[in-house]
Parts: structure tokens; sequence; C-alpha cells
């Protein structure tokens, strides 16, 4: 309560100097540098490692995530005006309905402006709410703690935005997005001292506080009346030939032509992103490498052992890669730079963990077919604990081989 009450007071001071023109210029000290760099900064690179400062990076992973993006809205598009024509409905309900009927765009699924509209709708409201929620706490803590505001919040929000579901209410994302941003980030400190991927946590948050609006069949497609089971729940129930069943082939699921959460369906997309991260050196490609063989040596392992009874036991890995959250999760999630492992050794115990993990929990979990975002987390809280063993084991070949 008294770092409570000590940040009040700090807020009460920044709005109480003097004038109109005071007030201002404390609010203008925050945020002076959100969108450009000013001249008046370090010209050597006493603590930098590389060429590259946070502004670019975290630049660098918003034009990564930008096919994710694109995809989230046509994949929308074309899944609800799929829905409409299947309940032989000719215009979608509410304000999206009056806006695509005003404009004539139309619902045809063969057309893909039509779908990235219809999909639009949805997409751009859900980022447009996060934005708004998530950097108001942004702005509140940067100027508590007299420090600029950087584009790390950028990263959090289309991360978060892209894992949510279409039908998702308004005010849980906002809910989610302010969980994930105070709890997640702002109370260990900010950027950079959070263990936890902060978009995860907002994710996770709205999984568990609102299970039916983050999960079930009628959470994908944002068209009332209409119910679709995900791949994954149908592998869960009947296998590959479930998803055979429901005319879901392997190149539609790497296409992503697929329902799921809005930006998780297209394994095409999160891999140009992630040629894009490794090229530049944003993203550790141990760290995907690592996410892939834990996921490949485990499903090879479930594959001879086989079940009776759970067909998720005979699922191959090349299935696991293109279903769920699982391409998006290795790309943007598990290589966050602050959550995950520091050390080179380290980053390859951690993303392994973690591909273990989610097939663990995909095929072992009867009642959760997903498992990427749980996985990650579990990765988070244990990679301080790897880096350290890791450290620790350096320390000591270098004492014996000092001694010899």
């Amino acid at each position: 309560m008294g770092a409570f009450r000590n940040y009040m007071d700090r807020i009460e001071r920044l709005f109480s100097r003097g004038g109109p023109l005071e007030r201002f210029s404390a609010i203008y000290e925050v945020v002076d540098t959100f969108i450009y760099t000013p001249s008046d900064v370090t010209r050597g690179a006493p603590h930098v490692r590389d060429a590259i400062d946070l502004k670019r990076l975290m630049i660098f992973v918003v034009f990564a995530a930008t096919p994710c993006f694109f995809m989230a809205m046509y994949t929308v598009g074309h899944e609800a005006n799929a829905a409409l024509a299947s309940l032989g409905m000719h215009s979608a309900e509410g304000w999206r309905g009056v806006v695509l009927d005003r404009l004539g765009i139309g619902y045809d699924t063969a057309s893909v402006w039509a779908c990235m509209c219809h999909g639009a709708l949805f997409v751009l409201p859900v980022y447009l709410v996060t934005l708004i929620a998530g950097g108001f706490w942004e702005v509140l803590f940067a100027l508590v703690r007299n420090h600029e505001i950087n584009e790390g919040f950028f990263v959090t929000s289309l991360l978060y935005t892209l894992t949510l579901p279409a039908s998702v209410p308004l005010w849980q994302v906002a809910l989610g997005i302010s969980f994930g941003v105070v709890i997640g980030k702002e109370v260990f400190g900010g950027t950079g001292k959070n263990f936890l991927n902060p978009a995860l946590v907002g994710r996770a948050f709205l999984f568990f506080a609102y299970p039916s609006h983050m999960s079930g069949n009628a959470v994908w497609v944002p068209v009332d009346g209409f119910s679709g089971a995900t791949a994954l729940y149908l592998a869960k129930e009947g296998g590959l030939t479930a998803i055979a069943n429901a005319g879901i082939t392997w190149t539609n699921a790497f296409l992503g032509n697929l329902m799921g959460s809005m930006g998780e369906t297209s394994t095409l997309a999160c891999l140009i992103g992630a040629a894009f991260l490794i090229v530049t050196r944003v993203a550790s490609w141990r760290i995907m490498a690592g996410v892939m063989l834990g996921m490949i040596g485990t499903s090879v392992l479930f594959n001879s052992i086989g079940s009776q009874t759970n067909p998720m036991f005979a699922m191959p890995w090349y299935w696991h890669l293109v279903l769920g959250g699982y391409a998006f999760g290795m790309v943007f999630m598990a290589t966050d730079p602050v959550s995950a492992a520091m050390t080179d050794a380290g980053r390859w115990v951690y993303g392994i963990l973690i591909g273990l993990m989610v097939t663990l929990i995909r095929v072992l979990n009867p009642g959760f077919p997903e498992g990427m975002m749980l996985a990650i987390l579990f990765g988070n809280v244990f990679a301080p604990l790897i880096d350290w063993f890791v450290v620790q084991n350096n320390i000591r070949r270098r004492l014996r081989r000092n001694a010899a």
C-alpha cells in the first residue's frame, strides 16, 4: 500500500505543476520519444552488443507478424462468409452488415477482397481496443516512473490480438490486455524485467476467467447460430480420420484456411515471419529449432507407443506443426528475448522443453486439445533456472580447465 500511495502522490505532483503549460510539459517528457528517436542520445555503445536498438528491434517483430495479421483478416472473413452461406443468410448482423451492404462489398467466399473487408471489421476493432486499453496502462506507469514509452507495447498488442478468437467481446479484450500489461509486465518493473510473456499472460487470464468465450465450438466463427470444431478438436475426438472427413487437408492447414484463433492458423505466414526474424537476428533460431526437435521427438515416441483409445497418439509431427497455435507460438512467443533463456545452450534446452510440453498436453490432456500457450508459459518460468545451470556448468568447466 505504501508503494501504491507513492505512485499516486507522484501522479498528483505531475498534474499539479503550475499551469496548463507545465502539466503538458510533464506529459510530453514521457511520450516525446514514442514515435521518433531524439538527437540527444549516447553516441557510443558502452552497454550495447549490436548496432540495432530497442526501437528498431521491436519494429522488426511487427514487420514479421504483418503476414499473420493480414492472413487473420482474410481467414476470419472467409470463415464468416462461408458460415453465412451455410446458414442461408445474405447479410451479416449488426453494424458490420450495414457497412458491408452500404459499400456493396458482398459476402463471396471466392473474393479475397470481400473476405478481407469482412474480416477486417472483426480484427481491427479488437486491435484498436487493445491499443487503447493497454496504451492507457503503459502511459500511466510511464508517468509514475518518469520513463519513456517504448515500442515493446506495439509487439505485445499485436501478438495478443492475433491469439484471440474473432468472436471475443471487446470488454474482455480490454480486460485481458490490462491484466497482461499490469500483472505480466509493469509490476515487475516494465519492459525488460518481466519473466513471463505479457501477451500470453493476458490470453491465459481470459482463457481461465472466461473459458466459454475462449474455447468450444461456437467461438471461432463470429456468426450467431454457427458452430464448428477446430482441427485439433476433431483430431482429439477421431484422429486424422475425423480431420479428413471434415474436408481439411494438410495443405489447407498449412496455408491457414481453417478455424482457430485469428492470427495463428497460417503456418506459412508464421514461417515467413520466422525467416525475417532469423535473417535480421532478432529471434533465436536455436529456440525455434529446439521447439521443433522437442515436438518431433515426443510425437515420434507417442507414434511408436500407440494407443487403442487415444487417437492423438497417432498424430504425426508434421500435423502438429500446422494445427493450432504451434507455429505462431514457436516463432513469436517462445522467442521473446525477455522471457526466454539467454544463453545459447539454455535456448536449446528451453526450446526442447516447450516442444515436449506442448506435445504432452495435446496428446495426454483429455480436456484441452491445444497446448502451446501453457507450454510457453511453463518454459518462461523455468528459463532463469535453465540459464543458471548453464552458467554454473560453464564456471565448473573453467575451474577444471584452470586447475589442469
